[in-house]
């Protein structure tokens, strides 16, 4: 008779790795600090991509961080119990899914490898906002007049960004844009996506479907030889960018989304510190004021939402 494995707890494996988290803390402060060091593991991660970006192409470093990330999220998901038959993965909202998340990727990249770190990190901090935008316009949910604002104030500060048609402005801003729109995508469809799916599962088959599709373009671009240095920073960037999935997850599992959803604005300030530690670039005025401003409306808009179920929640019931 064959010997079955009981899979692991997500949250029990954060508690053995990060032993502070079993400190008498409150259920959002734990959260909280899953959400910050998350924030950490993707900045770290698009850190190590930046660096082996100046010598070697898209489709290459696509394919080998995509191998290793695919290898780590799968031994996770297993250890976990959250692999499905892959007929799960042949539905239209996970192809979806899927898409946009390959348009993310591939549109950040491109930005991140061309223009500075906290700029392409900056604009990205806008799909709190989009994708609030985008619930309205394509499911009917109802947004009133104060989060409506304080998108149209984000998108102000996103222009303040990446400042078309005046001096500074790059086109590889405009990457950043589609990375935006992929996100929206990406996270609009993962509404739909039915309770059975695992969110390790879902990010399984997405970062399946960029290496994948890493393979492709490699095959029309010319191959670099890669050093030790590259496979290791690469297969470093694998490690943070699970660790970020896997806080992320965790972290929305242990506190209110509400409490915790803010905090995804620190990958913002890790950005700008690995920027200017690493890469040498200093954020100017007009971009630190434009990244205020889009980090003020989202959290804001956050707020409001919070206010909003509350008050469904509570509202009393109707006579009639």
């Amino acid at each position: 008779m064959a010997l079955s494995v009981a899979p692991l707890d997500q949250l029990e494996i954060c508690y053995q790795f990060m032993p502070f988290l079993q400190l008498n803390l409150s259920d959002n402060l734990r959260g909280s600090l899953l959400m910050v060091i998350a924030m950490a593991g993707f900045a770290v991660n698009d850190g190590f991509i930046k660096f082996v970006g100046q010598n070697l192409p898209l489709g290459e470093i696509l394919l080998i961080r995509g191998l290793f990330a695919t290898a780590l999220v799968a031994v996770m998901a297993k250890l976990l119990g959250q692999l499905r038959p892959l007929s799960a993965v042949m539905t239209k909202v996970m192809l979806l899914r899927t898409a946009g998340d390959i348009i993310a990727t591939v549109s950040f990249l491109t930005a991140l490898f061309n223009i500075p770190f906290a700029n392409v990190s900056a604009v990205l901090q806008a799909l709190p906002l989009v994708v609030t935008l985008g619930a309205a316009v394509f499911f009917g949910e109802k947004i009133g007049w104060r989060r409506m604002s304080a998108i149209l104030v984000g998108l102000l500060g996103v222009l303040l960004i990446i400042r078309p048609g005046f001096e500074g402005f790059s086109v590889f801003s405009l990457y950043s844009l589609m990375a935006v729109a992929g996100s929206t995508i990406r996270d609009l469809a993962s509404r739909r996506l039915p309770a059975e799916i695992p969110s390790l599962f879902a990010s399984l088959v997405n970062i399946t479907g960029v290496t994948v599709l890493g393979g492709l373009i490699a095959l029309f671009q010319e191959w670099q030889p890669v050093e030790a240095s590259q496979y290791a920073a690469m297969a470093a960037a694998s490690v943070f960018l699970v660790i970020a999935i896997f806080g992320v997850t965790a972290a929305m599992r242990i506190g209110e989304v509400g409490f915790v959803s803010p905090f995804r604005y620190f990958v913002l300030l890790f950005s700008i510190l690995i920027g200017m530690m690493f890469f040498a670039e200093i954020p100017d005025t007009i971009t630190i004021i434009g990244s205020l401003i889009v980090v003020a409306s989202g959290i804001y808009t956050l707020y409001r939402e919070r206010i909003v179920r509350k008050q469904m929640i509570t509202a009393p019931p109707t006579r009639s």
